[in-house]
């Protein structure tokens, strides 16, 4: 059984925490979902200046221009197969922010070379950005994006480094707790930190032949170019 994330990291997969390897097992080939529950301990963003481009791109489901403290979440891994007969998992976040909930999307699909995975933003896949994996010493994951593409119709340029920015994700499974722990950070090389969470969750699994993918989970428009 091989998933995308398996697939891209090679052998270095079999460093992670066993569980770890199972959540980044989620595919076709597995068959299961997964869905994680917690709390986000915090999410912040960087100065003033950067929440006009935050809630730009929560328009389309893209980071979340709300900060808060103890905020609950959902994560949902989902496989299938996209329009174009790629198999994509799923990451989509709920944040149960006070007043409204905001969702922070993302559809992953291995390149096409199968050593990175690509990952697509938002409700319609306008950003796009290589990610890198790597298993940490202590079994942890280190997640790091990078080169970052804007699509639309005929435009495919990337993203100029004074207005992108470098996401570093870490999670890791504490054994005591028996939780999953997440911190991600997005910097910009220029202005430093922009936006942020960490926090802790649980995670279930389900059979996908037997729940399939609920409506809303996949993008209003998919993107065929890698």
């Amino acid at each position: 059984m091989t998933s995308i994330f398996r697939t891209a990291m090679g052998a270095d997969f079999d460093r992670l925490h066993p569980e770890l390897r199972r959540r980044f097992s989620v595919g076709l080939a597995g068959g299961e979902t997964c869905t994680g529950r917690g709390v986000m301990d915090r999410i912040w963003h960087g100065p003033a200046f950067v929440k006009p481009f935050l809630a730009l791109g929560a328009t389309r489901n893209i980071l979340v221009p709300r900060e808060g403290r103890a905020v609950p979440f959902v994560i949902e891994n989902v496989p299938y197969v996209d329009s174009y007969g790629r198999e994509t998992v799923s990451f989509v976040r709920t944040f149960d922010l006070p007043g409204r909930a905001r969702r922070f999307d993302a559809q992953m699909v291995l390149g096409p070379r199968g050593d990175r995975v690509l990952d697509y933003l938002g409700t319609h896949q306008h950003l796009a950005t290589d990610l890198h994996f790597r298993a940490e010493p202590d079994g942890s994951l280190l997640i790091r994006s990078g080169e970052h593409r804007f699509r639309e119709g005929v435009v495919d340029v990337r993203v100029p480094g004074l207005i992108g920015a470098t996401a570093e994700v870490r999670e890791s499974y504490d054994e005591a707790a028996g939780r999953f722990r997440i911190r991600v950070s997005v910097v910009n090389r220029y202005f430093g930190p922009l936006f942020g969470y960490e926090g802790s969750f649980t995670a279930a699994y389900a059979d996908v032949g037997a729940r399939g993918v609920r409506p809303g989970l996949r993008p209003v428009r998919e993107e065929a170019r890698a």
